[in-house]
C-alpha cells in the first residue's frame, strides 16, 4: 500500500471506486472514557484517502468496543502527514494512519504519537517494527512500489515490457513513463527512493537525468498518474491516457481484475518487478488525543486478525500479521517481489530532504 497512499497503497482503494467511509459502526449504550476522563463513543482515525475497510468490519469493532469509528481523510500521505505536523498537540483525531517508512523519521521528530505497545504485536516480524524500542507507531501493512505496464499497448507494438529501472531509460520506452511528485506523494518518493537504492548516493542522479532526457512524466499524484495518464484501466474500465508505464503498485493487478465486470482471466496490466521498492505502513496514538482509550482500542484492532486481513481486497496491500490469510484473487493477480528495494529508516532519515530537493531542481526545472 500508499503510496503512498499512497500503496498509502498505497491510493488505490479510494481512487478506483471503494466507498468512502465518514463514520461506520453502531451505537454502544455506554460511552467509553477518553484519557481526559470524559465520555466518548467515537474514535477518530485520521488517515489519507486510500483508506478503506468493511463495513462489516468496524462495525466488529464497534460491537467489540462500543467506539464508534470516525475517518477523516487527508489527501495523500505526505498532505495527511503535514496537516498533522501544523496541528501538533491539538490533532484532529484520535489515531493516524498511513505514515510510511519514507516519512516516519518526519512524524517521530515532530513528536506526533504516543508510545503504546498495541496487542498482537508478537505476530508481527521484528523487521516491521522499526520503532520497537519506543512502540510510537505500529506496523501495519506493507506494499511494494512498482512500475506498471499496460499489456495490451506492448502487445500492439511487440514490444518487450520493462523488467528493470535499466530498461526504463532505453530509448525503446521513450516518452511512456508517468511518475508522481516525489516532493508530495508517497509512491513518487518511493521510485526515487528506490532508485537510489538502485543506482547509490552517485549514480542515482545520473539515472534521473538519463529519465528525464527519456521523456518521463511528472504528475502531483497517483490518482493523476493512475487515472488520468496511464494508457491501461483503473478499476476495470480503461483509460483516456497515453502513457503506458505507470509508478504504481505491485497489488495494482487484482484491483483491475476484481472490478472488471465480467472479470477476466488475466489482468490486463503487468508488474515490472525489477523496479519495486518496499513500503511499510504504520499507525500511531496521536499526542494530545481526545479519546486516548478508544485510539489504543483501535490500534489493537487494525494489528488483529479480523481488519488484517480484510485489508488486501480494500487497500490492496499486504498484512503484516503472520496468521493472516490473503485471498486467493490477491494472490492469484497480485506480484510477488522476492528482491525490493529498500533504504535502511536511519539513512532514509538524513538525506531524504536533500534528495528530494536534488530531485526536484533535476526534474521539474
Amino acid at each position: 500500500m500508499s503510496t503512498t497512499k499512497k500503496f498509502a497503497l498505497s491510493a488505490l482503494a479510494a481512487a478506483l471506486g471503494v466507498s468512502t467511509l465518514a463514520a461506520c459502526g453502531g451505537e454502544s449504550d455506554d460511552g467509553a472514557k477518553s484519557s481526559g476522563g470524559s465520555k466518548s463513543k467515537t474514535v477518530t482515525l485520521v488517515s489519507h484517502d486510500s483508506f478503506a475497510a468493511s463495513d462489516g468490519v468496524l462495525k466488529a469493532f464497534t460491537k467489540e468496543t462500543g467506539y464508534k469509528v470516525q475517518v477523516l481523510k487527508s489527501g495523500d500521505a505526505g498532505s495527511a502527514l503535514n496537516q498533522e505536523i501544523l496541528t501538533k498537540g491539538s490533532p484532529r483525531g484520535d489515531v493516524f494512519f498511513g505514515v510510511d517508512n519514507t516519512l516516519l523519521s518526519r512524524a517521530l521528530d515532530n513528536d506526533l504519537f504516543t508510545s503504546y505497545e498495541a496487542k498482537g504485536l508478537d505476530r508481527v516480524p521484528d523487521g516491521l517494527q522499526l520503532d520497537k524500542a519506543e512502540h510510537r507507531v505500529t506496523p501495519i501493512d506493507t506494499g511494494d512500489i512498482c512500475v506498471n505496464y499496460d499489456k495490451k499497448y506492448f502487445a500492439d507494438k511487440k514490444l518487450a515490457p520493462p523488467k528493470s529501472f535499466d530498461d526504463l531509460a532505453k530509448p525503446a520506452y521513450k516518452n511512456l513513463l508517468v511518475t508522481e511528485n516525489a516532493e508530495n506523494s508517497s509512491p513518487g518518493l518511493g521510485f526515487l527512493l528506490g532508485t537510489t537504492a538502485q543506482y547509490g548516493d552517485d549514480g542515482w542522479r545520473d539515472y534521473w537525468k538519463q529519465l528525464k532526457d527519456n521523456g518521463v512524466k511528472v504528475v502531483d499524484s497517483w490518482e493523476q498518474a493512475y487515472n488520468e495518464e496511464f494508457s491501461g484501466s483503473a478499476g476495470g474500465k480503461k483509460t483516456k491516457g497515453d502513457r503506458p508505464l505507470v509508478v504504481s503498485y505491485a497489488s495494482s493487478p487484482p484491483v483491475e481484475v476484481l472490478y472488471a465486470k465480467p472479470q477476466p482471466k488475466e489482468a490486463p496490466t503487468g508488474v515490472a518487478t525489477g523496479t519495486c521498492f518496499r513500503q511499510t505502513e504504520f499507525a500511531g496514538l496521536l499526542t494530545g488525543a481526545k479519546n486516548e482509550a478508544g485510539g489504543k482500542a483501535l490500534l489493537d484492532f487494525l494489528v488483529g486478525k479480523q481488519f488484517q486481513e480484510d485489508m488486501p481486497l480494500n487497500m490492496f496491500v499486504n498484512p503484516v500479521a503472520k496468521d493472516a490469510k490473503l485471498p486467493e484473487l490477491f494472490t492469484k493477480f497480485g506480484a510477488v517481489i522476492d528482491k525490493p528495494r529498500t533504504v535502511a529508516p536511519d539513512k532514509i532519515a538524513d538525506n531524504r530532504e536533500q534528495w528530494v530537493k536534488s530531485w526536484s531542481s533535476l526534474v521539474l526545472k
